[in-house]
């Protein structure tokens, strides 16, 4: 078969869906990736890819660039031809869909998030919601990362004509190997690892870590990402002062979660959040907002601690009680969550699910009578 994906990024579709790509590959599919053209798409051709640079304004809601985009995919969908299309993330989703209608193609979409227009509300929410509708009428089959997206969806008379939950992402527990933890004398390091956003909770983080350090100068804090907002100039002061350490973007995630006593996520939303799978995975407890994408993660008190999203007094509350846990129990902790990834969230349960609709969709089209 020819498989289209299109997706919105070539840094996620490499870190946490190439062991699929593989998967494909291996089986002799031809796979054809559409997607804005960045340092790991070298590195996806390389494993036998076809790339095809495909531009998209992530955040913006320019609906001429919009249109634009659609226009591209109907273009990128009538030349390439493929048997089946598979989109990742909000646009691709929405404009994909509604290419992939207007072209009768079967495809496939995975809600890896709603986005803040759909939870705002107002005429944004309402277009958003139209559009959604439109564009996953026909999927073959809609794959959710957690239950709360799905029960969205469904309040809003959104779907397609199947659907799976599956378990984000997944985690590869075999790159991700468990880590001992830091030595007893290590002072207490937390770390952020991600898209440098309000909307990833950075300004409570900043604020929190701000508290925290008055009380106990000996905690690190350190924040590794690309700035997706102006926030450069608060991450710049914030480390003049000694409160944190900001890194950038940072190509290998492992090394640094490896360094960490826990990684922190104060996130407003998501789908299922790929960096505490991959913390946890490597026995690093978690400290994360309570909201869906992140609590099904962890165990509260078992694996990671919670806290409000938005909540400077609750990350901060959050923040000491992790602190003042013993040794033992940050250890402990780090042990536990290993052992959840391994049953629950390994990532060749959701290479198998996307396989299993694959290989039904290709069985579909074969018994389609020929017109």
């Amino acid at each position: 078969m020819r498989i289209l994906i299109l997706t919105n990024n070539d840094v996620g579709l490499y870190r946490f869906r190439k062991e699929f790509l593989q998967k494909l590959l291996e089986e002799k599919h031809t796979v054809l990736i559409a997607l804005p053209e960045g340092g790991m798409a070298v590195r996806l051709m390389r494993m036998g890819c076809f790339f095809v640079k495909t531009e998209i304004d992530r955040r913006g809601t320019n609906p001429v660039k919009d249109l634009a985009l659609l226009k591209n995919y109907i273009h990128l969908i009538r030349t390439t031809d493929p048997d089946m299309v598979l989109t990742y993330t909000i646009k691709p989703n929405i404009y994909g869909g509604i290419a992939c209608r207007i072209l009768r193609k079967k495809y496939m979409a995975n809600i890896t998030g709603l986005g803040s227009a759909l939870e705002r509300g107002g005429v944004i929410s309402a277009i958003s919601v139209f559009l959604y509708r439109l564009a996953l009428k026909e999927a073959s089959c809609l794959f959710f990362q957690n239950s709360a997206n799905r029960k969205k969806m469904h309040d809003l008379h959104i779907g397609g004509k199947r659907e799976i939950q599956i378990p984000g992402s997944g985690v590869n527990t075999e790159e991700h190997l468990f880590e001992t933890y830091p030595d007893k004398t290590v002072p207490v390091e937390f770390l952020f690892m991600g898209r440098i956003m309000k909307e990833k909770g950075i300004e409570e983080l900043v604020a929190a870590a701000e508290r925290v350090k008055k009380k106990r100068p000996d905690v690190r804090f350190k924040i590794a990402g690309e700035c997706e907002e102006n926030y450069q100039s608060l991450l710049e002061n914030a480390q003049k002062n000694g409160i944190l350490t900001y890194l950038g973007f940072q190509d290998d995630a492992h090394a640094l979660i490896k360094e960490c006593s826990a990684l922190v996520l104060p996130s407003y939303h998501e789908g299922m959040a790929n960096v505490l799978l991959e913390a946890s995975s490597s026995g690093r407890p978690v400290l994360a907002s309570r909201i869906p994408g992140c609590m099904e993660i962890f165990e509260e008190g078992v694996t990671g601690l919670g806290f409000e999203a938005g909540s400077v007094e609750s990350l901060t509350e959050a923040f000491f009680a992790f602190i003042g846990l013993s040794y033992e129990e940050k250890k402990e902790m780090g042990i536990r969550a290993r052992r959840k990834m391994e049953k629950e969230f390994d990532r060749t349960i959701v290479i198998q699910a996307y396989l299993k609709e694959i290989r039904r969709i290709r069985e579909e089209k074969n018994d389609e009578p020929i017109s």
